[in-house]
């Protein structure tokens, strides 16, 4: 938040620029993946993924489809959401860990498929704190006075590096993209809505849990890398989310502390939807009932960086939140990355 003095009439006039969410979209594809097809791949039971990790379905990208164009369909929708034209758009802001190649960005093409204007776009790439990495981005430039209205999205196509010998990261991940509409409004009243805080944290020292170790310059692609499956999904899960549930814990705590605000005060929790029972667990550890920790999961699964904003774009629209909520983001993910927000709607 930053403050512009106004002189009116002679009298000096302070008016802080606050950055608020306008408008939500969010895109799953078409084709909807029953547990009961995971489950002949891998050799696990329908009923065992739902009781593993709360998903029911995932939706999966068609062979056509890449990262831009669920992109591109969730910004459509979040331009319509805030009555919004293309043009309107000063900055492109995306979180991918699956680009549509390693360059140019996915980001660049999802400004050519939505007819902005030569605005600035770029990717982030923090795994699934990717949005809130992204949101801290655009959130900064709008209040630096670059930009005035900023388009932040999540894409993702996971299915494309999921090893189904690997029933750790088969079970879990879904395609999607989720996206908001962020513009800078002038506002003197003290009781301002828009984005309180973001507070983004990382721990290299732990970059292994989560990663796909091949086809990077520390090891191209090749022959070898293929016969060794190295481009594929790989997750050491139970030492991630333990890691991943203190540090969400614990930032949590910190921001409501900051912020002067109690668990109870929130009216929707908005986490990254990694695996049901993560969902369940730091909503016990911040104090707070599960029906107010919004949840996507059983229909869509894990949908890395862009499961927040999916989750988020569902809420709004099925009225959990609403003008005035105080509502929490937080999430988590390889680097190891986590990142927390405080939203005042």
């Amino acid at each position: 938040m930053w403050v512009i003095s106004l002189v009116i009439e002679g009298v000096t006039v302070r008016a802080m620029i606050r950055t608020r969410v306008i408008g939500t979209g969010s895109y799953l594809p078409s084709r909807v993946v029953p547990n009961e097809e995971i489950a002949q791949a891998v050799g696990v039971s329908p009923a065992d993924i739902r009781r593993l990790t709360g998903i029911q379905s995932r939706h999966w990208a068609g062979d056509q489809e890449a990262a831009s164009d669920l992109a591109i369909a969730a910004g459509r929708l979040a331009l319509e959401a805030a009555g919004c034209e293309p043009s309107a758009i000063d900055a492109i802001v995306l979180s991918t860990t699956s680009p549509d190649m390693a360059f140019p960005s996915t980001a660049c093409l999802v400004q050519r498929g939505l007819g902005c204007g030569q605005v600035g776009a770029f990717d982030v790439s923090a795994s699934c704190s990717g949005f809130l990495y992204g949101l801290s981005m655009a959130q900064a430039m709008i209040q630096s006075g670059q930009v005035k209205t900023c388009l932040v999205v999540a894409a993702e196509v996971k299915s494309r590096t999921l090893d189904f010998q690997d029933p750790a990261t088969a079970l879990l991940f879904g395609d999607g993209a989720g996206a908001v509409i962020l513009r800078g409004e002038h506002d003197p009243n003290p009781e301002w809505r828009g984005i309180l805080g973001i507070r983004l944290y990382a721990d290299g020292s732990a970059h292994g849990l989560i990663r796909i170790p091949g086809g990077g310059s520390r090891s191209p692609a090749s022959a070898d890398t293929v016969r060794k499956r190295e481009h594929m999904l790989r997750m050491r899960g139970s030492s991630l989310f333990r890691v991943a549930i203190r540090r969400v814990e614990q930032s949590v705590h910190e921001i409501l502390k900051e912020f002067g605000v109690r668990a109870d005060d929130l009216k929707q929790v908005v986490l990254h939807q990694a695996n049901g029972r993560i969902l369940d667990q730091i909503a016990d550890r911040i104090g707070i009932e599960r029906s107010r920790v919004a949840s996507v999961i059983e229909r869509y699964g894990n949908t890395s960086s862009a499961s927040l904003p999916i989750t988020l774009d569902d809420a709004v629209r099925h009225g959990h939140i609403s003008a005035g909520d105080l509502v929490l983001l937080g999430s988590f993910g390889g680097g190891l990355t986590w990142a927390t927000s405080l939203v005042r709607w």
